[in-house]
């Protein structure tokens, strides 16, 4: 699956290729298996509940318009998963003026390379919770990774840190966090609550996770490894989350309820998510930007 390392400009440090070079064979790897994951979980899922045939992933390589890289978009509709996205990218580029004063080292000089996992969940069930997971690192004359994973449950019993689903996926996140540093996990997660708040409407998005950006300890093996752990800590627990919930019946009003609460998932993406922007800005591929958008939603 894996694609060609885009192509570095003149000058660029051999050790920061070869760091981004290492992170995007990793990413691609991550997104194989969730990929094989999710798919496996599309066949499990109970028949009387979920009648259509098992879905599968469609890869759509694609190629940026600006600068060199590009990446792999695995997009999916299943009869489990209403929709999914698990994507990488890889890019050297050149930030815009205006990106460059928000970037850390880009003042000096505005070229970088990247390279990132993201993916959305959206299951059909209103009983399965949303997920959410990216990590990504960068490097101006800067280096740094970034990302975090989180829930975001569709029924209003299940919207609670204390509920079940996120004890488990807060645990997940803490046992990936405190191997590093005993006190990492709960900064990440009150980074989390407070990156995935929608202040129109006075509320979180979801039950949280953890969210971190700019991380950069000074020790480059350390960072990759905590990146990678959030990976495995997401692949990890997600899967269990959906066997418990994916043979939970559910009715007209619990699936008026998540189109709802996907809205808010909406209203998120576009008003707040520096990742989107990020994205658009950035001359990433819109289709796999905007995939993190539900098939379908309502508001009140």
């Amino acid at each position: 699956m894996s694609s060609e390392p885009p192509s570095p400009p003149a000058g660029l440090p051999p050790e920061i290729l070869a760091r981004r070079d290492r992170a995007k064979a990793w990413f691609e790897d991550l997104q194989t298996r969730i990929i094989s994951e999710l798919e496996r979980l599309e066949d499990e899922a109970p028949a009387e509940l979920y009648p259509d045939p098992p879905g599968r992933f469609d890869l759509r390589p694609w190629t940026r318009e600006t600068g060199v890289g590009g990446g792999i978009g695995g997009h999916f509709k299943g009869r489990l998963f209403e929709k999914a996205g698990v994507h990488t990218s890889a890019a050297t580029a050149r930030f815009s003026p205006e990106m460059a004063k928000t970037m850390p080292g880009a003042d000096k000089d505005p070229s970088y390379v990247s390279a990132s996992i993201s993916l959305i969940v959206h299951p059909r069930s209103p009983r399965v919770p949303t997920v959410h997971m990216n990590t990504r690192f960068l490097s101006t004359a800067e280096s740094w990774f970034g990302g975090g994973a989180d829930l975001t449950p569709m029924l209003a019993e299940q919207r609670s840190q204390e509920a079940d689903d996120a004890v488990l996926f807060h645990k997940a996140m803490r046992d990936a966090c405190d191997p590093f540093d005993p006190d990492r996990y709960e900064k990440l997660k009150a980074w989390c609550d407070e990156y995935f708040y929608l202040p129109h409407r006075g509320e979180t998005r979801g039950v949280g996770g953890i969210f971190y950006d700019r991380l950069n300890t000074g020790d480059f093996e350390a960072d990759f490894a905590f990146t990678r752990a959030v990976g495995e800590a997401f692949l990890g627990v997600y899967p269990k989350i959906v066997r418990h919930r994916m043979d939970e019946p559910w009715g007209d009003e619990d699936r008026a309820e998540q189109l709802v609460r996907r809205g808010r998932y909406v209203e998120f993406n576009l008003l707040y998510d520096r990742g989107t922007m990020f994205g658009l800005k950035a001359g990433g591929n819109i289709e796999t930007i905007l995939s993190s958008m539900p098939p379908m939603v309502a508001w009140t």
